[in-house]
């Protein structure tokens, strides 16, 4: 056990993963108690709600491994630090990554407040695809270091550190990630072999939490006025069609638009005009960037060494895409300027720029403009979407 700990409270959340992160906690010697959060209560559009079988499964888990479980909520919480912000940035024409967000404000915030003030734990635990670097160099100072890292996880399919790129170093510390070492296999396998199989079978949830299955231009409406605009053909300046709002749409997404030989594709949205500029095909010049300005970067455990204002590590902005090199050198008014060694495809505005070195996630930046695209700097789309992933 770590640092003399001994209660530890695992966040439960009806899954597999949190599931066996209570399995291995309890295993290891801890004392255990689960913990349920209730972050957003409406149903979907067919009635159906599954935060409450989402509670079910968490009871059912917990009777099943004789741990105690209690319950939380947090929704004024999700609303005013989580779900504000993702209506605001989607007004203005950004696309919002609510789930980093509740990952820094509600589950290794507020969670890890009433985890250790409430029920007198010494640290949580929570089923995400992620370990925590304590360091053996720690055993070689005379003051050992308290800071951590953030490592990937073995099973780099399912690692989640992505999302995990804006919690802090005081929330880290007092952090377990019991199931980082362990490929999703074996995390089934575990499940079943202690009668857990219902859970074990339970489709994976996927998606932003509070949305669900429903369809997202469904949703969104329901909390945005529409406010109609143009598309604009980004080669001729021509409109090619109209639109509800620029909430309803994304960089790089498929517009559909009838009439027309090829398809059109978001290049820019500006909001102060709701136009959206369109490109003709998916590869085209006017989806592609090499750089982009964000805010001043969270690092988790310290900021990588900057060599005559510059720092080299990797990146990547949507979680399931492979790591890019990139540069990132600071500004004078406290933004970064990054720059890629390869353009690529769609990089949206407030979504995370999310940094590595090796295995360690070092933080995340909001990406607050894009820089103009391959086709506005006259500049040929370089990737052979034969060959390159993108």
């Amino acid at each position: 056990m770590i640092n003399g700990w001994k209660t530890v409270v695992c966040g439960i959340s009806g899954g597999v993963d949190s599931a066996v992160a209570a399995i291995l906690l309890r295993k290891t010697g801890y004392n255990v108690l689960g913990l349920y959060m209730r972050n957003w209560d409406i149903a979907d559009e067919n009635g159906f709600c599954a935060a409450e079988t989402d509670f079910e499964d968490a009871q059912y888990t917990c009777d099943k491994l004789k741990i105690p479980l209690h319950q939380v909520n947090f929704v004024k919480e999700y609303w005013n630090n989580v779900f504000s912000s993702f209506l605001q940035d989607y007004q203005k024409g950004l696309t919002p990554n609510p789930d980093i967000l509740c990952n820094r404000h509600i589950k290794f915030d507020a969670f890890l407040k009433h985890a250790l003030g409430k029920l007198g734990a010494d640290a949580i635990a929570t089923g995400h695809y992620a370990r925590v670097g304590r360091g053996p160099e720690n055993l070689r100072r005379s003051q050992p270091d308290p800071r951590v890292k953030l490592l990937s996880s073995v099973d780099s399919v399912k690692d989640q550190t992505f999302f995990l790129s804006q919690i802090s170093q005081e929330s880290l510390q007092k952090s377990l990630f019991p199931i980082g070492n362990l490929p999703k296999k074996e995390v089934r396998e575990i499940a079943c072999s202690h009668g857990l199989e219902k859970i074990a079978r339970k489709k994976e949830s996927m998606g932003i939490c509070f949305i669900g299955s429903r369809n997202f231009s469904s949703f969104i409406k329901e909390y945005v006025v529409p406010c109609p605009g143009n598309f604009v053909d980004v080669e001729t300046g021509k409109i090619v069609g109209q639109h509800q709002g620029i909430h309803f749409w994304t960089l790089g997404q498929r517009t559909n638009l009838g009439g027309h030989s090829y398809a059109y594709f978001v290049a820019e949205i500006n909001p102060n005009n709701q136009d959206i500029i369109v490109a003709p095909g998916t590869h085209h010049a006017a989806l592609f960037r090499d750089s982009f300005i964000t805010d001043k970067p969270h690092w988790i455990h310290s900021e990588p060494e900057f060599n005559e204002g510059v720092a080299t590590v990797n990146f990547r902005f949507q979680h399931i895409h492979p790591l890019v090199t990139c540069h990132i050198q600071r500004s004078n008014d406290n933004k970064y300027t990054v720059t890629l060694e390869k353009p690529l495809r769609a990089i949206c505005p407030g979504q995370y720029a999310v940094f590595y070195k090796d295995e360690e996630c070092l933080g995340s930046a909001k990406i607050l403009t894009v820089n103009p695209s391959y086709w506005r700097q006259n500049k040929q789309n370089p990737i052979d979407p034969t060959k390159d992933f993108l």
